[in-house]
């Protein structure tokens, strides 16, 4: 299942718009280059739409704002929704200031998304218009564990369903869900959360994964979340004496490019609610 996925993304290589933060835009384009799409990296609203009727998918981060940035983003996405592009928000940070939790919200009141990925407290701040977050990370309360494995599952299924999207809610157990599915998926490395920007390579991952299997999306969006997952324990594998969180995040790149197929599958670690 995650190898056809990862398949189609290669033979396909769609193209990719990404609206995203300048903390990570370097890494987010070499992540998508790695998994075989072609990322191009557009937020100037006078060219936007322009760029949008090019592309596959459009990846929207709201990891740095200003307010230019964010007509951009309502340009481009109303763009996408009127090519029936795949659709991606990040709502990073989101509960962390009124800014970022209004424009997270009002972007997926305006947009139909594909999919929503971010962290439970992200999440649940697009829910409900407030949350608590530790800067852009989850708050530790708002961790998914098997202790509440149960409700986090139908927490993410109801979201879905609230959004007629996908939501993605990654963390130490990730869930991938729709409204009557949950992936949830324990591949990775806790040492991934001291690298700046993987969750946001996911999202550029995952807006291609879903763009080149639209007729298999929630399968797609949980084979990025294994793709990454799987890629930070080999990344880690190949640590050395000496290595730091830099090297580990080129580690993981390299992980990424180098994955096939059959071993995504193998590596797979995952059931489905």
């Amino acid at each position: 299942m995650f190898a056809e996925c990862l398949e189609h993304v290669r033979k396909k290589s769609p193209l990719i718009h990404n609206i995203t933060n300048y903390v990570t835009v370097n890494d987010v384009a070499n992540a998508e280059l790695a998994c075989g799409a072609s990322p191009i990296m557009a937020d100037e609203p006078d060219e936007v739409e322009d760029i949008q009727t090019i592309c596959d998918g459009l990846n929207i981060n709201i990891g740095t704002l200003n307010k230019r940035t964010v007509g951009s983003m309502h340009i481009a996405g109303e763009r996408a929704l009127a090519l029936h592009h795949t659709l991606l928000l990040d709502p990073v940070g989101a509960g962390a200031s009124r800014l970022r939790t209004q424009t997270a919200v009002e972007l997926a009141d305006s947009l139909q998304f594909d999919v929503i990925r971010g962290n439970m407290s992200e999440i649940k701040a697009l829910t409900t218009g407030s949350s608590t977050t530790k800067g852009v990370d989850a708050d530790a309360a708002d961790a998914v564990t098997d202790e509440n494995l149960d409700s986090m599952a139908e927490f993410a299924k109801k979201c879905a369903a609230a959004f007629h999207t996908i939501v993605s809610i990654t963390g130490a157990i990730d869930l991938v869900a729709d409204p009557q599915r949950c992936f949830v998926i324990r591949n990775g490395r806790p040492e991934m959360s001291r690298i700046t920007g993987t969750g946001c390579q996911l999202s550029g991952i995952m807006t291609a994964y879903v763009a080149a299997n639209r007729d298999n999306a929630l399968a797609a969006a949980a084979a990025a979340v294994v793709l990454m997952g799987a890629s930070g324990e080999v990344g880690w594998s190949h640590m050395q004496e000496g290595d730091g969180n830099a090297t580990y995040r080129n580690r993981i790149i390299d992980a990424i490019c180098n994955m096939d197929g059959k071993t995504l599958d193998s590596m797979a670690v995952y059931e489905i609610r």
